[in-house]
């Protein structure tokens, strides 16, 4: 069934925002279903388009093959200062349960992090990585894509010398081995985030002051 051309923006730009990354028009073409490259070009050269609108906050960059979507650069002064702010404050409860899924399951990709809590981490673990509380990594299974673990510091600051010294730990390994393994009777496993508890001490150390 054709899509319209509302309907393939539309599919495009939920896409590009959920990925956050630069995206292939390959892979664009395959995931949500183009019937060629042409179609693919087309589909975003109409978003660009729409894009452009001054009522519209985001913009598409394109580099070669690969397109990603962004924030326009005028409202760069207004994201700095936002994160200014962010990172003068204590972590959020979606920051700690973002780094607790990190530190438990990781190395983790964003979009297994997202599909375990629900939600687009993106800005999040920007926060975290800028905090020095997580790091990324090139993903070896795919050179386009990156993986994320605790930092160094991070587990320094909550007074481990290695991450499997965290608090069912092993459990929560084999939860996620046994979910990853389709085993039906463990689909608790996709929501059975851990939560890291650190002391009031420990809690000071991983809000950071810029």
């Amino acid at each position: 069934m054709e899509h319209t051309q509302d309907e393939n923006c539309a599919s495009l730009e939920a896409l590009l925002f959920i990925h956050g990354e630069p995206l292939s028009l390959k892979k664009i073409q395959a995931i949500i279903g183009f019937s060629s490259l042409e179609e693919t070009s087309a589909a975003v050269s109409e978003l660009k388009n729409r894009l452009a609108s001054a009522e519209r906050g985001l913009t598409l960059v394109q580099d070669d093959e690969k397109i990603q979507l962004v924030t326009k650069p005028a409202f760069g002064p207004m994201i700095k200062g936002f994160i200014k702010e962010e990172l003068s404050e204590d972590l959020t409860p979606a920051s700690i349960e973002t780094l607790s899924v990190i530190s438990y399951f990781g190395p983790i990709s964003r979009s297994r992090i997202e599909y375990l809590r629900g939600v687009n981490s993106t800005f999040i673990l920007r926060s975290l990585l800028m905090r020095g509380l997580i790091e990324r990594i090139p993903d070896p299974k795919n050179q386009n894509a990156f993986l994320y673990q605790p930092s160094f510091d991070m587990l320094r600051h909550v007074g481990l010398e290695k991450k499997d010294a965290l608090p069912d730990y092993a459990k929560f390994q084999d939860l996620l081995k046994k979910f990853e393994a389709g085993d039906s009777q463990n689909e608790s496993a996709q929501v059975a985030i851990p939560q890291l508890q650190p002391t009031e001490n420990q809690s000071d150390s991983l809000n950071p002051k810029p």
